[in-house]
């Protein structure tokens, strides 16, 4: 085995602990980065003895010393998912403080350790929007002006931050996951909580409309082939296909959720009430289902290509119906 130790933030996240398990499974020798108090996921079991957990927050620089400590016989690679994901146009300073600020604290303590390299996991949103009809793909700078929401815009200005870190000689490439589903979700998450609730019988109506939506295991592997193979300073777009509700759920039922969803509302009906339902949300202070800022990217253009990243990288993406046949067990076994 070669002398590459990994550090992953926010190891304790669905897209990270998923990256976390993979690794551990390759043999890799992992640090994991977890907030005080958290730990990552029992359901990685594999090669644990090669993990080790540091309590941290990248938005305290000093907090991610000790992960970084380097050893002279180690070379150390970044996978920096540590995020906060938002589906409201509302502004967040702590939604900022970690996906711009974290970002730039994670920057300049891969500088200090002189890291091998550092893989940073942008998102689709930070790629300017196409009319629908258009293949969006990848481009070679990011503007916060460029997108329209505000998570959007808070990992486009990261984005740039570490691309241009590229060019003060730091060696870094970006991944940009679409729509992200799978086993191991946590039920807070929105697509995790829909998907759990129809599981669970407890869903009455859907939107008409899709998203682009991707395995979280592919994504994982798909970040360490950019950490091994990716070229410096280039992007990758880790997406499967443009998907219908209406087909996801279609295929939900086949597999064995209780029942077959009958109602789709027309976005614009959605629209209307999403008011509304924003309010209710913050009052329960219940995960939202769906947002103003969430039917506006159902609305628009999904259609990413991971050319790219097939050719360069060999990503490969699994049919969607495995996808939710694992997810279902995983909700079933763990989702109460």
């Amino acid at each position: 085995m070669d002398n590459l130790v990994f550090i992953v933030t926010g190891a304790a996240g669905h897209l990270g602990s998923c990256v976390v398990q993979q690794l551990l499974r390759e043999g890799r020798r992992v640090r994991a980065l977890v907030l005080p108090g958290e730990a990552c996921p029992g359901f990685i079991k594999e090669n644990r003895h090669l993990l080790r957990e540091y309590a941290g927050n990248v938005c305290d620089i000093q907090s991610l010393e000790p992960l970084f400590g380097q050893d002279e016989t180690s070379d150390l690679i970044v996978v920096h998912c540590a995020g906060i994901v938002t589906i409201t146009k509302k502004e967040d300073s702590r939604v900022y403080d970690v996906n711009v600020g974290g970002t730039s604290n994670v920057i300049e303590m891969c500088k200090r350790a002189r890291v091998k390299r550092l893989t940073y996991v942008s998102s689709v949103h930070a790629i300017p929007p196409l009319p629908i009809g258009r293949v969006i793909r990848e481009v070679a700078s990011f503007r916060a002006d460029a997108v329209h929401g505000y998570y959007d815009k808070t990992k486009a200005e990261a984005t740039q931050l570490v691309l241009n870190a590229v060019d003060d000689s730091l060696d870094a490439v970006v991944v940009h996951p679409s729509g992200i589903i799978g086993p191991h979700g946590l039920p807070t998450g929105n697509m995790a909580q829909l998907i759990s609730r129809f599981v669970h019988g407890k869903l009455s109506a859907a939107v008409n409309g899709g998203y682009d939506f991707v395995d979280v295991r592919d994504v994982a592997d798909g970040i360490i082939a950019a950490s091994m193979k990716g070229r410096r300073g280039e992007c990758y777009i880790l997406s499967n296909r443009f998907v219908e509700f209406r087909e996801m759920f279609t295929i939900l039922a086949r597999l064995g959720a209780p029942k077959k969803l009958k109602v789709y509302l027309p976005l614009w009906v959605a629209k209307a009430v999403a008011p509304f339902a924003e309010l209710y949300y913050r009052m329960t202070h219940i995960t939202p289902l769906f947002t103003r800022y969430s039917l506006q990217t159902l609305s628009a253009n999904g259609m990413y290509s991971h050319d790219k990243a097939s050719r360069d990288l060999g990503y490969k993406v699994r049919p969607l119906k495995d996808t939710l046949a694992d997810t279902i067990r995983w909700i079933k076994g763990n989702h109460r």
